[in-house]
C-alpha cells in the first residue's frame, strides 16, 4: 500500500514537472516570437525613414512669412538635420522640374561612375537636337576629351544639357537607359510622384514631379560628398582638353541671380536653377541660417530668364524670415 501512494506521488511529480516545462516553454516562444516582431517593425520603420525623410510634417512656428506671400505657386522649407517642414505649399502638386531635373542626372552619374576622373568622349550625336530645342549649354565641342567630374559640374553649375547627354550615353550606353535608371532611383527614394523622360528637363508632358519629391531626392544627394562639393560651388576651372587647352571656367546659374544679394545671420550654400515656359521660375537651394541647414524647393514663379529672378526672390524672403 505504501509503495502505491510513492508511485502515485511520483506519477504527480513527473505530471507537475511537465506542466512547468510546457509553460516556461511557450512564454520563452512568445518572448522571442514578440522580440522579432519589434524588431521587424523597427526595421521597417527606419527603412520607410530612409527612403522618404520627409514623410512625417511637424508643426513649426519658426518661419514668419506666410506662402502666401510667396511668387512661387509651389514651395517647400525643411530643415535637413531632421528633415522637419517648416513651410509649404502646394506640395503634392504635380510640376514640371525643368533643370531641377538635373539634380537626379548629377547624382545618378556620381554614383554609377567607375572612375569619377575618367576622361568621357563627347560625340555629333551628344549634341543632337539640344540646340534646337534651345537647350542650356555648358560649352563643350564634339570630339572634346572631358573629365567626368567637369561634366558633372556642367550639369549643375551652367545647367549644360550636353553634360547630361554625354554622362548618360557613357553610364547606360543611351539616354533613354539612363533615364530608366533616373526612375528607379526616384522609386528607391520614395519619390512616389516622379516620372522622368529625359536626363535634361526639356518639357514633356509625361516629365514631372512635385516639390516635395524633390526635396527628398535634394536631401538625400546632399549626403554624398561629390554632389554636395559641386552643388555648393559659385565656380568651376574644368582641366584643359584637346578642344579648351586652358579649359572652361562655369558658374553657377544660381549664385549670378543671387548677385549682391544676402541673407541675415547666415548664407546661402549653393543652388540649381530651372526654367521652361512650362515650368516657371524653378529653384532647389540650401542654405545655413544660424548653425542650422535648411533646404527650399520651389516651382512655377512667373518670369524668365529676362525678368526679375522671383524664384531667388522667394528664397532669399523665406529664410530671411527663420527664426523672426
Amino acid at each position: 500500500m505504501v509503495r502505491k501512494v510513492k508511485k502515485k506521488k511520483a506519477r504527480m511529480r513527473r505530471f507537475v514537472t511537465f506542466m512547468l516545462m510546457v509553460v516556461i516553454a511557450a512564454f520563452v516562444y512568445k518572448f522571442i516570437n514578440t522580440s522579432e516582431n519589434q524588431y521587424i517593425f523597427e526595421k521597417e520603420y527606419d527603412d520607410r525613414r530612409t527612403l522618404d525623410p520627409i514623410s512625417k510634417i511637424e508643426a513649426d512656428t519658426s518661419v514668419s512669412i506666410s506662402p502666401n506671400k510667396l511668387n512661387s505657386p509651389n514651395a517647400i522649407l525643411i530643415r535637413l538635420k531632421d528633415h522637419t517642414i517648416l513651410m509649404q505649399k502646394n506640395i503634392e502638386e504635380k510640376i514640371y522640374p525643368a533643370s531641377l531635373t538635373k539634380m537626379m542626372t548629377a547624382i545618378v552619374a556620381i554614383e554609377n561612375l567607375p572612375n569619377i576622373n575618367g576622361k568621357i568622349k563627347l560625340t555629333n550625336s551628344t549634341f543632337q537636337g539640344l540646340y534646337e530645342a534651345d537647350a542650356s549649354m555648358a560649352g563643350f565641342q564634339p570630339g572634346e576629351q572631358v573629365r567626368a567630374i567637369d561634366l558633372i559640374y556642367g550639369v549643375l553649375l551652367p545647367s549644360g544639357a550636353e553634360s547630361c547627354i554625354g554622362l548618360a550615353d557613357y553610364i547606360a550606353g543611351s539616354e533613354k537607359d539612363f533615364v530608366g535608371v533616373m526612375n528607379q532611383k526616384a522609386a528607391d527614394l520614395g519619390m512616389d510622384n516622379t516620372h522622368f523622360e529625359n536626363s535634361t528637363g526639356l518639357h514633356n508632358e509625361n516629365h514631372y514631379t512635385t516639390v516635395k519629391d524633390l526635396a527628398i531626392l535634394l536631401s538625400y544627394a546632399l549626403q554624398n560628398d561629390t554632389f554636395r562639393e559641386v552643388f555648393t560651388s559659385s565656380r568651376h576651372s574644368t582641366g584643359p582638353t584637346n578642344r579648351h587647352p586652358d579649359g572652361i571656367t562655369f558658374y553657377s546659374t544660381m549664385f549670378k541671380g543671387l548677385s549682391n544679394q544676402s541673407i541675415i545671420d547666415g548664407e546661402i550654400l549653393g543652388g540649381k536653377t530651372g526654367y521652361t515656359d512650362e515650368a516657371g521660375l524653378c529653384l532647389a537651394s540650401l542654405a545655413k541660417v544660424g548653425k542650422r541647414e535648411y533646404i527650399m524647393i520651389s516651382a512655377g514663379a512667373n518670369g524668365d530668364h529676362h525678368s526679375e529672378q522671383y524664384n531667388i526672390i522667394d528664397a532669399l524672403a523665406v529664410y530671411n524670415s527663420i527664426g523672426k
